[in-house]
């Protein structure tokens, strides 16, 4: 992996996230890294950690190391809210994850970057399932979220679930009491909006229609053009 991906991954933080998955993470899967538009995108989006699921995160996988690789729920969201093409996700409905290869996965990110969206994790290490993670790991890694937004420098940041905006806000978030308010992050003397947003996967899926409410509304609010 390398030069193929720097128009859709910021490689330069590449290794700081893999020394961190030695300490964080299994030591026998990979980093999962941010990927999309790297050049002003319309919203980042920060989810928790990777697990197993992601078929990137084997060693074994020599293409893109991307979010959500080999899933499906994430990309359900995504589609109903007009954030990804639906041709795209007709085909992911339809691949297992053994299906899934290095074109389609690189094709995916290509659309994300197309449609000027970025897709990232707070904690890149990658663990076998998706036990929670302390405060300390994620805060441990706030530092290189800091510099991985800094570079790409997106309109608008959604924080998903309540520890992740917590860490990232400095402060306690509860979502369900700041449903599609926004919170200023400076970084650098520049100021991002957050909007801190149900979890919609996982457990999180019974909060997926909110999620997908707020969401729609975030988008309107700043602008973004979704294809609903």
């Amino acid at each position: 992996m390398g030069k193929e991906f720097e128009k859709m991954q910021v490689i330069s933080l590449h290794k700081d996230f893999d020394k961190l998955q030695q300490v964080y993470g299994d030591k026998n899967l990979d980093s999962i890294y941010g990927a999309g538009c790297i050049d002003n995108p319309n919203v980042m989006f920060v989810f928790m950690n990777p697990t197993s699921k992601n078929i990137a995160s084997s060693k074994e996988w020599k293409g893109i190391k991307a979010q959500w690789l080999g899933t499906k729920n994430i990309w359900k969201l995504f589609d109903s809210i007009g954030l990804i093409d639906n041709n795209i996700y007709q085909k992911i409905m339809t691949k297992k994850p053994s299906n899934w290869d290095y074109e389609f996965a690189e094709n995916l990110y290509e659309n994300i970057t197309q449609n000027k969206l970025y897709i990232t994790n707070l904690g890149k290490c990658t663990q076998i399932d998706a036990k929670p993670l302390s405060n300390k790991v994620f805060m441990d890694y706030l530092k290189l979220l800091e510099m991985e937004i800094d570079i790409i420098k997106p309109k608008i940041i959604i924080t998903f679930g309540n520890q992740v905006s917590s860490i990232i806000l400095n402060q306690t978030i509860l979502v369900s009491q700041c449903r599609k308010k926004h919170y200023l992050k400076n970084i650098n003397n520049h100021n991002y909006k957050v909007y801190p947003v149900y979890y919609p996967v996982g457990q999180g899926m019974r909060n997926i229609a909110l999620a997908k409410e707020d969401l729609i509304q975030i988008m309107k609010e700043n602008d973004i053009v979704i294809k609903i």
